[in-house]
């Protein structure tokens, strides 16, 4: 299982946020043991930030009783509810607040975590009094499994996405049980393999476009070398989308994570690679049309723990295009780990 200073740094390069000294002195005073001890020191120090600048502010549409008029007669309900014989109506109007959905999520999220169980009583006690500081105008929204979805819609600025992704983890992985018959939560996440392969897919790429300027650095969608006999039969073929490409007018970089226990499987008694991982990628390279002068490759990237018999890293040429099988050490320290990183695409 990978250290939580190392999940720190995944989690703030998956997100597009760097890491924050704070969060990490606030680890070596007080060590984590759970994920959800990291990702609330993550909520908490994202939330002060906010609050020393002040959350911003937008207008929102209320709905209201008054005795004055203000905005809009709402006519359906003031008639209805007999108000104008009391001199009184219900009206619309526009108003600045911070009382904004995602602000309201995380006074939520605040809320179910100060009496969570699973958080220290010094850290339970610290969200109450962050939670305390935010705007009496905020009205505090339970998450639930729509919310997430329905606030991605919007365009969130960077600190507000941020929020948004702790407060989503947070939710997916220690908050209210999930209804009966969906797959049960993982207390610790790092043993959840889909969330894992997805954090480290969206890290690494991250990782490329952050701390090099060589590349270019995206996922792409390749489309197959493919003839049919009659052309709609070409929509049937899968979709073809890489984890992260990296592009530069002399050379052209395939990459595909795999967050697997081990790069190796045994078969017959023998260390085998994994099959379905080298055709997928094997697939990616004969397919893509490289610009001219290009040198197409590819790299399979699995995490590895520190034990020696765990390293792979080997070389192959398949198709006429370089293939390298490697490992990377998640247990080394941060600096170690993307110095690792930058290594894999240098050229040789």
């Amino acid at each position: 299982m990978i250290p939580l200073a190392t999940l720190y740094y995944l989690l703030c390069y998956a997100w597009q946020r760097l890491p924050e000294p704070a969060v990490l002195q606030a680890s070596e005073a007080a060590p984590f043991h759970r994920p959800l001890e990291l990702l609330t020191q993550m909520l908490l120090h994202a939330t002060r930030q906010l609050l020393r600048t002040g959350l911003p502010l937008a207008f929102t549409t209320t709905q209201q009783e008054v005795s004055e008029l203000r905005g809009r007669i709402e006519l359906a309900p003031t008639l209805g509810r007999g108000l104008l014989p009391q001199g009184r109506a219900v009206c619309s109007y526009d108003e600045l607040s911070a009382n904004q959905p995602v602000y309201q999520l995380l006074a939520g999220t605040l809320a179910q975590l100060a009496p969570h169980p699973g958080l220290a009583l010094s850290l339970r006690r610290e969200v109450s009094r962050v939670r305390r500081r935010l705007p009496a105008s905020v009205q505090p929204l339970a998450p639930s499994a729509a919310l997430f979805p329905a606030l991605r819609r919007q365009r969130l600025a960077s600190a507000e996405a941020f929020l948004l992704h702790i407060c989503e983890l947070i939710y997916d992985t220690s908050l209210p049980a999930p209804a009966a018959g969906s797959r049960g939560r993982f207390t610790d996440f790092r043993r959840d393999e889909r969330l894992m392969a997805r954090i480290f897919e969206q890290a690494v790429r991250n990782f490329y476009r952050r701390e090099q300027r060589r590349y270019r650095v995206f996922a792409e969608t390749i489309g197959w070398q493919a003839e049919a006999a009659h052309t709609p039969d070409l929509a049937l073929l899968p979709t073809m989308l890489t984890d992260t490409t990296l592009d530069s007018p002399s050379r052209k970089i395939v990459l595909d994570t795999k967050y697997y226990a081990a790069a190796l499987r045994p078969r017959y008694d023998q260390q085998r690679l994994i099959a379905p991982h080298l055709y997928q990628l094997y697939a990616y390279l004969q397919n893509l049309q490289p610009a001219p002068g290009q040198q197409l490759e590819g790299i399979l990237l699995y995490p590895a723990g520190p034990a020696p018999t765990a390293v792979v890293n080997v070389r192959y040429t398949l198709g006429g295009h370089p293939v390298r099988i490697v490992t990377l050490n998640l247990h080394e320290p941060w600096p170690a780990i993307a110095a690792a990183l930058l290594r894999l695409i240098q050229e040789e």
